[in-house]
Parts: C-alpha cells; structure tokens; sequence
C-alpha cells in the first residue's frame, strides 16, 4: 500500500493498493479512530451491481451503521434533481454533521457525492472510494465537486477536500475498455503538462505494466499542485489542458462522448492552434495525437469549431471578456495564455499572430 499525504485547508491521505477495498473499514478506522459514524453510501446502479452489497456488508460487520443511496449511472445523472434526492435520502436516514457520505464510483459519483456532502448541513464529512481510471487519478482527488446545468458542465459546486481517499487498482477489472480510455486522456493530460518522462511513459505504451505505479504518479503531480492553489486561482487552472474544448464537445453530443474523449481531442485542438500561434513548439500536437490513438482515443471531432467556440464561453475558466487556454511550452511544461473571447475563434484557426 503507498500513502500519499494531501496537505490542504484540510489534510487527508490517499491510500492506493490492490486490494483495499476490502480493508475499506480498517482504514476508515484509522481516519475516525474509535467514533462510529453512520456511513451514507453513494453509488450508480452501475458500480452496485459489483461493489455496492459488499463495501456495506463490510462496513456493518465492523461496526459502522450504514445506508445506501443508488442512482442511474451516467453524467445525464450529474444534476441538481439527482442531489435533491440524496437529500432526501440524508435526511430520511437522519445524517448528521458527525456523520460521513462515502462515495463509491467514478468521477460523477465522486462529483455528485462531495456536492451533497459540501451542501447538506453546510457540509459533512465525505471519503472517496473512486472506482475508475480517470476518478482514482483525477476526480477523487483536490476537492472540486460539482453539478451540471443545461448551461455547461460543473457550473454547480463548491471545493470540499474528503476527508480519506481509497484506491483500489483492482476494481478496474470490472471497468468497460471505453472507460478505461477515460482515464488514460487525463493521464496524458499530466505527463503533457507536468512530466515529460510520464508523457515517454505513455508514447512507449507501458500503461499497463506500470499501472499501479502511473495511479500513483499522477495522484502525486495533482497533490503538488493543489497543495500550492487548492481554490483553482492560477496553477492549478493547467490541470484543464484539453478541457475547454472538450467540455464544449460533450454539451453538443450531449454527452455521448465521453469526458476523457472529449479532452483527448481537445488536447490535440488546443494544441494545434497554439503552435499557429508560435506558442508551442511544432509536432507537439502530432506527438500528443500519436500517443492518444494507440489506446483508442478520438483525435478529432465533426462539429465545426465556431460552434465549439460558442459553447466555450460557458466555461469555468472564463473571465469577463477574456478566457484562459492552457497550452503547453512544450511537452512536460504548460502555461495560462488569456485570450479575448471575440478573438477565440481566430485563434483556433488563424496562421498567426493570435
């Protein structure tokens, strides 16, 4: 097992290993000390079918009260009428402020959990026990929860740190390909902005026999950043790179692209137009392509770029009349480049001088 220590406004520790899942009571045990809090259990109908029963089952035989909410699996679950459920469920099962909401699942879970968590009571305490790639590696850790509206995605939530985190690598046995795909667009995303030899890692495709050790690798680049900028002011806003333009892709397929399909692509977009711009040496776009499609991942998308342009000023990182596009000074180094939201357009597609 490798613990990875968080030191935020509020500490935690991440613990990866194979095989934690099953001492998910012991290491909850290690968090709260000898207090039994009741555990209120988060989770897709998805994830249930595998882990549900048993992480409750676990958690009853050492002593935790314990009650489970289930909702429909998919970011169309990611809303305001789901969390209004689970309030429902919180009070119903009369959580208090003493109490902890443990999410088990992917990045929607993670998302959706920590927002009723961050919420109900003016906060409780929650614990991630993220389920895939791209959550045990991204989502699941720095404390950004969140909602969608029919304006754009994550345009609802707060930061709240968990309070443990427990990655289980060998829950990714149950993990369809195209979601394991998922993961592998973000951690692209960390050797692209943060790690070139992480990024070689990739191009050499030597995911999978280092899988455990690349989880880790990427919950540590993440913990350096947020630890300098937990409420996502300057540095951490490069931890983006390829998201403007890919949440833009998954409101227009309204969400049949996945998330870490739609950041593969946006990675290669943004990166093409800012080396027009001189601002990113030439063929990194072709070597972030390269290395995206030998795990399957989309490098392109149909839908015109205006539209995409258009549907980006929703985004998070916008400011006034400016928006902040991550783009890489090279492979392993990224920096914030605003550019004035009338101009976007001409920057992803004009020759120079953006």
């Amino acid at each position: 097992m490798k613990t990875i220590q968080v030191n935020t406004g509020r500490p935690y520790r991440i613990q990866i290993g194979s095989g934690l899942l099953d001492q998910a009571p012991a290491l909850i045990a290690q968090a709260y000390g000898d207090r039994r809090p009741r555990l209120a259990v988060i989770t897709d109908d998805t994830v249930d079918q595998f882990y549900g029963d048993h992480l409750t089952a676990l958690l009853e035989r050492a002593g935790y009260p314990v009650c489970k909410f289930v909702f429909p699996h998919g970011e169309q679950s990611k809303n305001l009428q789901t969390v209004h459920a689970v309030y429902g469920f919180l009070s119903e099962n009369g959580i208090t402020r003493t109490d902890v909401v443990v999410a088990l699942g992917g990045g929607v879970v993670g998302d959706l959990a920590g927002f009723a968590a961050a919420t109900w009571l003016r906060s409780v305490d929650f614990i991630q026990i993220p389920t895939t790639f791209l959550s045990m590696i991204d989502s699941s850790v720095g404390g950004k929860t969140g909602v969608d509206i029919p304006q754009g995605k994550n345009l609802v939530g707060a930061f709240w740190q968990p309070s443990l985190v427990i990655c289980d690598p060998s829950t990714l046995d149950t993990l369809p390909a195209v979601y394991f795909s998922d993961g592998i667009a973000e951690a692209v995303k960390y050797g692209a902005i943060l790690d070139d030899s992480l990024f070689r890692l990739f191009e050499e495709g030597r995911l999978r026999e280092q899988l455990t050790e690349v989880i880790a690798r990427c919950i540590d680049l993440k913990r350096l950043v947020v630890e300098q900028d937990e409420r996502d002011t300057g540095l951490r806003q490069q931890l983006n790179f390829g998201h403007t333009f890919g949440h833009a892709i998954e409101k227009q397929a309204q969400f049949t692209i996945t998330h870490g399909q739609g950041v593969a692509i946006g990675m290669v977009l943004i990166s093409h137009a800012s080396e027009r711009a001189g601002l990113t040496p030439a063929g990194t776009a072709d070597r972030i392509r390269s290395c995206l499609r030998q795990y399957g991942l989309p490098t392109s998308t149909d839908y015109p770029i205006g539209l995409l342009c258009q549907n980006a000023m929703g985004d998070k990182k916008r400011s006034g009349s400016k928006i902040k596009l991550v783009v890489l000074e090279r492979i392993g180094q990224a920096t914030l480049h605003p550019v004035d939201t009338d101009r976007l357009l001409s920057f992803m597609t004009e020759e120079s001088d953006a």
